[in-house]
């Protein structure tokens, strides 16, 4: 009773707080603080700029503009608790996009995995999370919501009966509402962490009246079946891997913000994020659109092609896969971004058509057909990700894909090639945007494709047998 008492005099001291104090720091695009500044000319003061990015002292007037208005998701805007720290933020030295040494070999453990997920668990989540009328950041129905999660969470540890799995709070200093993380300890490389991430607030004009069944408790379904399928075929990963439920990311990434500067500032070695912010509205004629702005990995977002390539591209789990531009801190996945660690944020449309309801009081799953075969998909990206970069073991021993059949190499602007007993039938170079740039149908055992109208980056050799068998293999022009 006494900690139920302190978190509801937090949560009044904060709204207080928050009601006094009309401006507050933030960073954003450099071009989105200009049209503010000229719209809003004494509710922002730009504090300073660095390249494309400006920190900015503004309003919560001018801060729901930018909201609503000026970009195409999320908040557009990352909130910074001082001037100084928005300055250091935009100062910051980025790290470039890392080659990351990811493989395909998990093929038994894939097919096991996304054979489980199931779209009516995913379904019953976002019914159950909408049900709550609002989980608003400065709302106790947030509170309570994540305090749910984690006892929802906390039974699934309880009924595996693992004793290397755990989940506990976080709090915050920007909001009252608390995240939650859980933890799937690593067997062989603990240090190393493979992380997916959602966000549990919701948002609209009417702080009382935000059910957020696409945005973002679609999400949070997704990554729940996620953690619901690794415990049911008792995934023991190399990597450490977690899951985190993010608060407050409508005002501007506060939750993750701050867990992803922790981890920053400790030094732990992120390996990858995933971000999963809207998945069950099927506004576009493709599956998964990853989004390709500038502060996400390259890698990352070639890698999860790979992974589609491999895995979705034909038998009972299709789906297919286009691309998008996000915006200046349009979710989680930029707050690792922005920490240096390669992030990528695969979403549920084109950003032009993506789901028209959010953040309005009519964002509720009855407005997506009462379905979440949609979110599915992204429920086995997800599985296929953390399986093949976190390696590890299932109960049963995972098989290891045949990918020496094939032999690559880059040398003079042309791809060399060498095939093994395959009979290829065609060979595709993809980008890291997910566009088709070549296509050869005749394949001989050797030989080389020319190159040279290509720009210089990340590509996938897409390699199709006879037999229908999918071989990929990256590789990088320089």
């Amino acid at each position: 009773m006494k900690q139920k008492l302190l978190s509801v005099l937090s949560l009044v001291l904060f709204s207080q707080a928050f009601a006094q104090s009309d401006k507050f720091y933030a960073t954003t695009d450099s071009e989105n603080a200009k049209e503010l500044k000229a719209r809003f000319p004494q509710e922002i003061e730009i504090v300073g700029v660095s390249g494309n990015q400006s920190a900015i002292f503004l309003t919560k007037n001018a801060a729901e503009f930018l909201h609503h208005n000026v970009v195409t998701h999320g908040p557009g805007y990352v909130y910074k608790s001082s001037k100084e720290e928005a300055l250091s933020a935009i100062n910051k030295t980025k790290k470039s996009n890392k080659v990351l040494a990811f493989t395909i070999d998990q093929n038994a453990a894939v097919a096991s995995a996304i054979a489980k997920v199931s779209a009516d668990n995913i379904k019953a989540h976002i019914q159950v999370l909408e049900n709550y009328g609002t989980r608003h950041h400065t709302t106790a129905k947030a509170q309570t919501a994540v305090q749910d999660l984690k006892t929802k969470w906390q039974n699934l540890i309880t009924a595996s009966g693992r004793t290397d799995v755990s989940v506990r709070i976080e709090n915050h200093v920007g909001t009252p509402m608390p995240s939650l993380v859980f933890t799937i300890n690593g067997t062989t490389a603990p240090t190393d962490f493979i992380i997916v991430g959602a966000h549990m607030d919701s948002i609209t004009n009417n702080t009382n009246n935000a059910p957020g069944a696409d945005d973002d408790a679609s999400g949070i379904a997704t990554i729940s079946e996620m953690i619901r399928v690794l415990l049911n075929i008792n995934y023991k990963p190399a990597k450490t891997v977690e899951f985190m439920a993010f608060a407050a990311e409508e005002i501007g990434l506060v939750g993750s913000s701050e867990i992803a500067q922790d981890y920053a500032l400790a030094n732990k070695n992120v390996v990858s994020f995933v971000q999963f912010d809207m998945t069950n509205y099927k506004g576009s004629t493709k599956d998964v659109y990853l989004t390709t702005d500038p502060y996400n990995s390259n890698d990352l977002n070639l890698f999860l092609i790979e992974l589609m390539e491999h895995y979705n591209k034909t038998g009972s789990h299709v789906f297919t896969y286009g691309n998008t531009i996000c915006n200046y801190g349009c979710s989680d996945h930029y707050s690792w971004a922005e920490n240096g660690y390669e992030a990528a944020f695969p979403f549920e449309a084109s950003f032009t058509q993506y789901n028209p309801n959010i953040h309005t009081t009519s964002d509720k799953l009855s407005n997506m057909g009462n379905s979440a075969t949609h979110a599915a998909k992204f429920a086995k990206l997800g599985l296929e990700f953390i399986l093949e970069t976190a390696k590890g073991s299932i109960l049963a021993t995972s098989e290891t894909a045949n990918t020496s059949s094939v032999e690559i190499y880059v040398k003079d602007k042309n791809l060399n090639y060498k095939l093994g007993k395959e009979s290829i039938e065609n060979l595709t170079i993809i980008d890291t945007s997910g566009r088709q740039l070549l296509e050869t149908q005749s394949i001989l055992p050797f030989g080389k494709i020319d190159l040279n109208k290509l720009n210089n980056g990340f590509y996938l050799a897409v390699f199709k047998t006879k037999s229908g068998k999918v071989i990929t293999k990256k590789f990088i022009l320089e």
